[in-house]
């Protein structure tokens, strides 16, 4: 096993007491998230095909799978808006700390409950850091997109999701022996790809099958694809997770962190499975 896929040592301490690592620029990757993304719309519309060849399928049902209630916005009183006006975050619906150790379990399931080897496999991917990270962000995101439905208190949680990447990213790289100067080089083109996948996803998601796979040929391939059923497959994978994740508690979400993902390759990808209720105590733990 690849030294970069030890499991984390001192996530635990970074989420209690550490901060973000700063965005990056990104716009040579936007632009080409663009760029990919208008070539996808053309590929649809084109006619000079000589070879049948399956379609991606595309709807805008998959889009309200399951009408479940979310929150309203937040009544928030003058006072705590001007404390986090100030840079500070005000009273939250759970305790910190509980969101804290919740944001860690979940990057956690991004992390160490994923088949590396068979995304590695079905995309022909190497068996990299790079790799691994490309994975791992696109099960980042999907949890983003999901807390980002709780509130104030589930924005709280994004945060220290993001922060237990960065810190389990850091930490991968000294296992594997990368010096200082490389690292912090390595760490910085990271943060650029992280957050131009991140707007890739974010308009993927919310548009067309077509758009999507353009945001997965960018973002996950690195433009090197050139198997339309892997993009096929990876279409319908962000699809059906996305389906799955929607349906989970918020509330035991917040208080678990626990995300158990439906596997890559399924007989019935269309069918949602039914959602396992997570046990916790009365401390949220």
């Amino acid at each position: 096993m690849y030294r970069y896929r030890r499991p984390l040592l001192s996530a635990f301490r970074s989420v209690i007491s550490g901060s973000g690592a700063p965005r990056g620029q990104a716009s040579d990757r936007v632009a080409g998230f663009v760029r990919a993304s208008a070539a996808c719309q053309l590929a649809t519309v084109s006619s000079g095909c000589v070879t049948a060849r399956r379609t991606l399928h595309v709807t805008t049902q998959l889009h309200n799978v399951k009408e479940t209630p979310r929150h309203t916005e937040e009544e928030v009183s003058a006072f705590t808006k001007f404390i986090e006006a100030m840079g500070f975050t005000g009273p939250l619906k759970y305790n910190r700390w509980k969101i804290r150790i919740a944001a860690l379990r979940m990057y956690t399931c991004c992390a160490e409950r994923i088949d590396y080897d068979e995304f590695f496999e079905k995309c022909t991917l190497p068996d990299t850091l790079n790799s691994w990270f490309l994975v791992t962000q696109l099960h980042v995101w999907m949890c983003l997109v999901r807390m980002r439905q709780e509130g104030r208190a589930g924005k709280y949680m994004c945060h220290y999701i993001v922060h237990s990447m960065w810190e389990d990213v850091e930490q991968r790289c000294k296992v594997m022996g990368i010096d200082a100067t490389h690292r912090k080089e390595g760490l910085k083109a990271m943060t650029e790809i992280f957050y131009a996948a991140l707007f890739g996803y974010d308009v993927g998601i919310l548009a067309d099958d077509s758009v999507l796979a353009a945001a997965l040929w960018g973002s996950l391939f690195n433009y090197r694809c050139v198997d339309p059923k892997q993009l096929e497959l990876m279409v319908e994978y962000v699809r059906k997770q996305m389906q799955y994740v929607d349906a989970l508690d918020g509330e035991d979400l917040m208080l678990t962190g626990e995300v158990k993902w439906r596997p890559l390759v399924e007989e019935n990808a269309q069918s949602i499975l039914k959602v396992v209720t997570p046990t916790y105590n009365d401390a949220g733990l």
